[in-house]
């Protein structure tokens, strides 16, 4: 069946209003296959039959379950693997160099998903920093509840461990749990995940962050958007800080106040002093 019109404007308003991220005409389709399976949980038959229900019966979970089913959840260990190497190649120790040999270091991953980024961070910082354990505190965000709660979980398919995780690094940092995987304790010690909105008025108390990862998510909002975001994040950063987008994502055009800096075949952003 295909989405009505004014039951797609509605979601794309909906979605918009409540995240920013922007529904193009056209995406009916990813609409459809998203919110099916709440429609079907709720016994009703179809995508239109839900967005009825909840248009004229509002309510704060129904809403959350609709927007939190739009967000994309894609991720995978290393993904892109250029910014990770760029973290223990040039930035861990240019910040080691620059921070006393006990101050903490602190990092950020937006939009964690289910928890591969994070975790990835965690390991590569176990692997090459002795310290790391107590030295180490990874914040890990996302919008979605259920994202979030499986990043603290920190348990994954054998499907998702597949997909980018080195065999060394699943025998070194991980232990069977059923038919699952689970991150070691010492590694999720080092993560905290939370819920957060990147285009809410205001970021939740937190940081200053030696590093943050924002990568793949300002390609889902407007240009303002993404300009509110990219001020927010460099205020809950070091001065000295280093910034990761996305591959198809830049500071360039949208918010002048960072200097691009090539690190091998991947890209950072830092403050600019003054800006």
């Amino acid at each position: 069946m295909t989405l009505a019109t004014t039951n797609f404007d509605w979601v794309r308003q909906l979605v918009h209003r409540e995240s920013a991220i922007v529904l193009q005409p056209g995406k009916e389709y990813l609409v459809e296959a998203r919110l099916l399976p709440i429609a079907r949980s709720m016994g009703l038959a179809d995508v239109g039959k839900l967005v009825d229900a909840v248009r004229s019966r509002p309510d704060p979970d129904s809403t959350r379950r609709i927007v939190e089913a739009l967000t994309t959840n894609e991720t995978s260990w290393f993904r892109d693997g250029d910014p990770f190497t760029a973290l223990t190649s040039t930035v861990l120790p240019s910040l080691v160099a620059a921070r006393g040999p006990n101050e903490p270091l602190k990092i950020w991953s937006a939009a964690c998903s289910s928890g591969q980024e994070p975790y990835t961070i965690a390991m590569l910082l176990e692997d090459a920093l002795p310290s790391a354990a107590t030295r180490v505190a990874i914040t890990a965000t996302d919008l979605s509840r259920e994202m979030v709660e499986r990043t603290r979980a920190g348990r994954f398919t054998q499907l998702e461990v597949n997909r980018g995780l080195p065999a060394p690094m699943l025998v070194r940092h991980f232990t069977r749990a059923g038919n699952e995987w689970e991150v070691a304790p010492a590694l999720k010690r080092m993560v905290t995940a939370s819920e957060c909105n990147l285009a809410a008025p205001a970021l939740p108390p937190m940081g200053p962050f030696d590093v943050v990862y924002l990568r793949n998510v300002l390609i889902y909002f407007d240009l303002s958007t993404k300009q509110a975001i990219l001020r927010r994040v460099r205020a809950v950063m070091r001065p000295d800080g280093w910034l990761f987008l996305g591959a198809a994502e830049t500071t360039l055009g949208v918010d002048d106040s960072w200097e691009r800096v090539v690190i091998g075949r991947s890209s950072a952003y830092r403050p600019l002093k003054g800006a």
